[in-house]
């Protein structure tokens, strides 16, 4: 059983169909899932608790954090991974192709998670002052579905065989075949797609009708993430800029704390601040 869960990795094919030379990685199929499954568990709350958004809103601001979120993940990417080779090679930043021995559907390989959530943090406040829609109540609504689209993409880096852990001598290590030295690894991409996006996601939703106020779910969002994003570091192989050290954490770390720290400070500034409601029922 430990041989075989070991080398799993190396039993996956990370190409899920092709037509000649013509390719479609799981990969790049993973982010589209996530998008969508965060958005009918939005959809599924609005009509199961009566709740005041649109359905139409819901479907707009999909299309804005599609956007933001790719273009801030892959921006982030390319500055924080290896600057001078995109911009040698610039159509390589935003085309989901590779041309290697024919047409392959990639998706578009390698994003930077906090450089997404910058570009939608933005995207999310133009949206909700373009709409006229409270950003807090907004949040309160579609934050507890987000971790569950997290899991999407994390399972899609390992099926790709990307961001694996540290070198490791624990039953749950993996052979990562992209691994050039081929060691047992930490597989970092499970443990997150396990407490970033199951676990998280439980957490909120379970919380998704606290009535304390608008935004603690967005501050808790922001806490659960940073803290195990924080801890998972240790043990995830640096890549690109996160090699970069302050003291014993790396850059992804120092990010997490701020992210920690945002998240209390918004429990600070609002715990005393009334609660608008979000559902027809509660008005």
């Amino acid at each position: 059983m430990a041989f075989n869960w070991a080398h799993i990795p190396e039993y996956i094919n990370p190409v899920l169909v092709s037509f000649g030379q013509f390719k479609i990685y799981w990969y790049g199929l993973m982010y589209p899932i996530g998008f969508l499954t965060a958005f009918f568990l939005v959809i599924y709350r609005i009509r199961t608790e009566k709740l005041i958004l649109a359905e139409d809103m819901v479907f707009d601001f999909l299309l804005w954090a599609i956007i933001s979120s790719v273009l801030g993940g892959r921006i982030g990417h390319v500055v924080s991974s290896d600057l001078s080779y995109y911009l040698a090679n610039p159509w390589k930043i935003i085309l989901p192709f590779d041309f290697t021995g024919g047409w392959h559907y990639t998706g578009v390989l390698g994003m930077s998670y906090h450089g997404g959530v910058i570009a939608l943090v933005l995207a999310y406040i133009w949206f909700c002052y373009k709409k006229k829609f409270n950003p807090w109540q907004f949040a309160d609504i579609v934050l507890p579905a987000i971790p569950a689209g997290h899991t999407f993409g994390r399972i899609g880096n390992f099926i790709n065989g990307e961001l694996y852990g540290r070198v490791t001598t624990m039953p749950l290590g993996m052979y990562f075949p992209t691994d050039p030295t081929h060691q047992l690894r930490h597989p970092t991409q499970l443990y997150e797609a396990f407490f970033e996006g199951i676990v998280l996601f439980i957490v909120l939703w379970s919380l998704r009708k606290q009535r304390w106020f608008n935004g603690l779910t967005l501050s808790l969002y922001l806490i659960g993430y940073g803290i195990i994003r924080f801890v998972i570091e240790f043990i995830r192989e640096p890549t690109g800029i996160t090699r970069a050290q302050f003291g014993f954490m790396n850059l992804a770390q120092v990010m997490s704390l701020l992210m920690i720290g945002a998240g209390m400070a918004l429990i600070l500034i609002r715990k005393n601040q009334p609660y608008l409601p979000i559902s027809r029922e509660e008005e």
